[in-house]
């Protein structure tokens, strides 16, 4: 890592996180925090137009969760550095955050210290995964899917329409037809004992799904 300040995003739907982060990086002369987003949407704006070395990101933000906003951040810049926050360890979209391109994985009870370095290890090329729990984010996934129901498929749908993206939109994007996307999503709903998309959702972030 060489002299220069860590610009550092704090994407997070919660202002006192941001609060707590600046105050963190005070007595830290080569970090700074250059710049806040509340959304996905505003993450990706914010990093197109400031260019962060770092952006620290909230797994669950109010339009987005974090692995659909690492593949918009990656395609804006190969090389800016992803932290994933988060007060879930054990939620599934962790496994997903890790495999769209997270460099790292940080509870938000971390202290500061312990979050300091972790930037400065990542920014040196490292990628750390420290979440507090022992059970691998893969076994989560599958237990979590299995609780449920679900197979991966009928949860990739699931994210997507946590995005609010339409049948014709979710096809397109996972190379289905809409009638394939429609029996799957319908599936869905009746292992959630959901009648509607909204209830699927409520019920799947109940159980820590999304």
């Amino acid at each position: 890592m060489n002299a220069e300040t860590v610009r550092v995003l704090v994407a997070d739907d919660h202002p006192i996180v941001y609060d707590g982060v600046t105050l963190a990086f005070q007595s830290t002369s080569w970090l700074s925090v250059s710049g806040y987003a509340r959304s996905g949407r505003e993450a990706v704006s914010e990093a197109k137009s400031m260019r962060p070395d770092v952006v620290l990101l909230d797994l669950r933000l109010p339009d987005m969760l974090a692995p659909e906003v690492i593949n918009e951040l990656r395609a804006l810049d190969v090389d800016v550095k992803i932290i994933v926050f988060t007060a879930y360890p054990d939620h599934t979209a962790v496994t997903a955050a890790l495999r769209a391109g997270a460099n790292a994985v940080v509870v938000k009870d971390a202290e500061r210290a312990d979050l300091v370095d972790i930037i400065r290890r990542v920014v040196s090329g490292e990628r750390v995964v420290c979440v507090g729990d022992s059970e691998d984010s893969n076994a989560i996934l599958r237990r979590k899917l299995r609780e449920s129901g679900l197979t991966p498929r009928e949860y990739d749908i699931l994210r997507h329409v946590a995005m609010g993206k339409t049948n014709p939109e979710i096809a397109a994007s996972l190379g289905l037809t809409r009638n394939t996307v429609k029996t799957y999503l319908q599936r869905t709903l009746e292992k959630l004992g959901a009648h509607n998309r909204i209830e699927a959702l409520s019920r799947a972030s109940e159980r820590g799904i999304l």
